[in-house]
């Protein structure tokens, strides 16, 4: 693909910590990848699904907040962007999680024929991927799988895995590493991907392919499916949520604060 600057989506965003975050739902993120597949126009798009921590990550750091901002589109993975998107007086606005996002697209798939690569997690989450995607989608193309090891990967075996996406042609690339560390993959290899969207989603492979259990809807609609997560995952969750949340929310008031009062021209 030619290793350009991708034309940038015309859809409404807001600025969240020096984030660009797109107002989206995942019917309208489905819209947009669906798109891009048939545009066929040389380029990798990348889309960013992450809440309050890729804000904080890219907050703290200018040159990832830089890489993040260059994607086509972020979708809102979680409550804070919305809480964000209110009070700046939006109505209406939804989240758009990663496995919201990746099963809209498998249902979009079953009738399309649409295909996917799945590169990240674990052999045994990967497996029960295959598995749910082969019984529920079935019309939707598996073009590859891969678990990359847990140390650093040679560059002859970065070059390898890159040429077998290539060689698969899927639609979509789905990179499952955590954040900011997906995001961070898919730029770094960006000008060799000769696939049409890469999206950054998470923990989605453990949650589609119910490795790991989601957190009812009505939990998740009202705001607490982080709470959820961390009474469940406590030792992987805890610092993110109970050190890294309040700091959030404090740079989020002070952001807030200080938009109010340029707006009264204090």
């Amino acid at each position: 693909m030619t290793p350009q600057k991708a034309p940038r989506t015309d859809v409404p965003s807001i600025r969240v910590l020096g984030s660009r975050v797109h107002l989206v739902s995942v019917e309208q993120t489905g819209d947009q990848i669906e798109r891009w597949i048939s545009a066929r126009d040389g380029y990798c798009h990348r889309v960013i699904a992450t809440g309050f921590h890729g804000l904080l990550e890219g907050y703290k750091d200018p040159a990832l907040l830089a890489i993040l901002n260059g994607a086509e589109l972020w979708a809102p993975d979680g409550i804070a962007p919305l809480w964000a998107a209110r009070l700046l007086g939006y109505r209406n606005v939804q989240r758009a999680p990663g496995p919201e996002i990746m099963l809209e697209f498998l249902r979009r798939a079953n009738e399309k024929g649409y295909s996917s690569y799945f590169y990240g997690d674990t052999e045994s989450t990967l497996n029960a991927l295959r598995r749910k995607v082969l019984r529920d989608f079935p019309k939707h193309r598996i073009a590859g799988m891969f678990s990359p090891p847990f140390r650093t990967m040679t560059t002859e075996e970065n070059d390898h895995i890159v040429e077998k996406i290539n060689a698969a042609r899927p639609d979509v690339l789905w990179v499952a590493l955590g954040a900011p560390k997906q995001d961070l993959w898919i730029y770094d290899r960006l000008p060799r991907l000769n696939v049409p969207v890469a999206i950054g989603v998470g923990a989605a492979f453990a949650f589609v392919s119910g490795a790991v259990p989601r957190c009812p809807q009505w939990i998740g609609r009202a705001g607490f499916e982080w709470a959820y997560r961390l009474m469940r995952e406590p030792k992987k969750l805890w610092r993110r949520d109970l050190i890294d949340g309040p700091r959030f929310l404090f740079r989020l008031g002070l952001e807030l604060a200080t938009r109010g009062n340029q707006k009264e021209g204090r």
